[in-house]
């Protein structure tokens, strides 16, 4: 909820989306078939994930957002409901879901434009070279794709493996490495100590919190601190998890 003195920023999300299925279950024989386990099923719990997790994100975090995204992927795992460890996942191909619900704002009406580029396809160069050219304000991207250059002049968040796999760097590079560190403009920032139940959207909850926090008085260093203390919180949930701004608060 957000307070009478808290600006309530807006803004707009654009990235490829998924459904996570996670299919829980219990694990008490082996197959007579083959040597693997039979999972025996529980329940199944469906959540967005990838654009729309860090849609969710910002809306937990009380902030307005509009969203631009399609859904073209299933993403099945599959969990020992005692343990809560994933065993297994299943990608499947669907057929794709537009949502857009910007219904042709001014891009300049937004405090902050955010870009999760799974590389699938939705979101190119063009696109961001469009929103570049429109967009007067701060962009955070977080992206599959190898060649960072083309984002020169926005915010580039990405992970250890992303980043040595980059063929072209830009110069606005924010590194995750996990619960080690983060890295940013020559200086090295280290994230809470917790318990790490599910990494899965902890990348998610790390930009939507970056953004947000950036808005509020365009300071990167007080930005990455609030991201990783967000992304701590994610990581201690089974599944995605939208921590609420004043988890953040008190968790700071």
């Amino acid at each position: 909820m957000v307070s009478p003195q808290q600006k309530q920023f807006k803004i707009l999300l654009i990235g490829d989306s998924c459904y996570d299925d996670y299919h829980y279950g219990s694990i008490n024989r082996i197959s007579p078939e083959a040597p693997v386990p039979v999972l025996d099923m529980d329940k199944v719990v469906t959540k967005e994930g990838m654009a729309f997790n860090v849609f969710k994100n910002i809306l937990s975090l009380g902030a307005k957002a509009d969203i631009i995204t399609e859904f073209s992927e299933r993403k099945h795992r599959y969990l020992d409901s005692k343990t809560g460890q994933q065993l297994l996942r299943v990608d499947e191909k669907i057929d794709k879901k537009l949502v857009d619900t910007t219904a042709g704002e001014d891009l300049n009406e937004y405090d902050v434009i955010i870009v999760s580029d799974y590389n699938k396809g939705f979101f190119n160069e063009e696109d961001i070279f469009e929103i570049i050219s429109k967009y007067s304000g701060p962009i955070f991207v977080d992206t599959k794709k190898r060649d960072l250059s083309i984002f020169d002049g926005c915010f580039v968040k990405i992970n250890q493996y992303e980043y040595e796999a980059s063929d072209r760097l830009t110069e606005e590079l924010i590194v995750t490495y996990g619960s080690k560190k983060v890295e940013y403009n020559n200086k090295t920032y280290t994230p809470p100590k917790v318990e790490a139940y599910d990494v899965c959207g902890a990348g998610d909850t790390f930009l939507a919190a970056l953004a947000y926090k950036y808005c509020e008085e365009y300071n990167m260093d007080e930005a990455i601190k609030f991201a990783m203390i967000a992304a701590s919180l994610t990581v201690q949930h089974i599944g995605v998890y939208a921590p609420t701004l004043e988890e953040i608060q008190n968790a700071a």
